[in-house]
């Protein structure tokens, strides 16, 4: 049950950013305003998104943690985390610091980068969204992958990067 709500929850968020974004992503497409230029800018920018974002950034990295770290709170269950086991699947609380920098940072970084692209006109904006579109779906696709390979014996083989009790007893 803990593991289905931390997974739950953050597949829930990348389900409902590619719902929200992908109305965008289509838009120039069926304005007709996709010119020949636009279309080889927007091929090249959803590959890349499909291999940075996907593949790297999530794939590889994002969502064997957010396995790990959900089955780690399933055999260490702690109220407040249990409640807010979506973000401690992803990173942002109870984990070292290392990892909370780090996903903090990403998280700020594309805050930040969505108030840029929210500016732009389309169908640029169509372009970069549909990039978003592809590494997001590909990351819900992998975080559903490893859930599947860890029920199968095969977790992914990476550290929950969970606080030590020493850590935690001087925080």
């Amino acid at each position: 049950m803990i593991l289905g709500w931390g997974v739950g929850g953050v597949l829930g968020l990348l389900t409902n950013a590619v719902l929200r974004l992908w109305p965008l992503a289509v838009e120039p497409i069926q304005s007709g305003s996709m010119t020949p230029t636009l279309w080889a800018v927007a091929v090249v920018w959803i590959f890349f998104m499909g291999y940075t974002e996907g593949y790297r950034g999530f794939h590889r990295a994002f969502a064997p943690r957010v396995v790990v770290r959900a089955r780690w709170l399933s055999e260490h269950p702690r109220g407040y985390l249990v409640v807010l086991a979506p973000l401690f699947c992803m990173g942002l609380i109870h984990a070292t610091k290392v990892r909370k920098i780090v996903s903090w940072s990403i998280l700020v970084g594309v805050l930040c980068l969505v108030m840029l692209v929210r500016g732009l006109e389309q169908p640029w904006r169509g372009i970069i969204d549909s990039g978003v579109v592809i590494g997001l779906g590909i990351g819900a696709l992998s975080v559903l992958f490893h859930l599947i390979r860890s029920f199968l014996g095969r977790a992914p083989q990476i550290p929950p990067d969970v606080p030590t009790a020493t850590a935690v007893a001087g925080a």
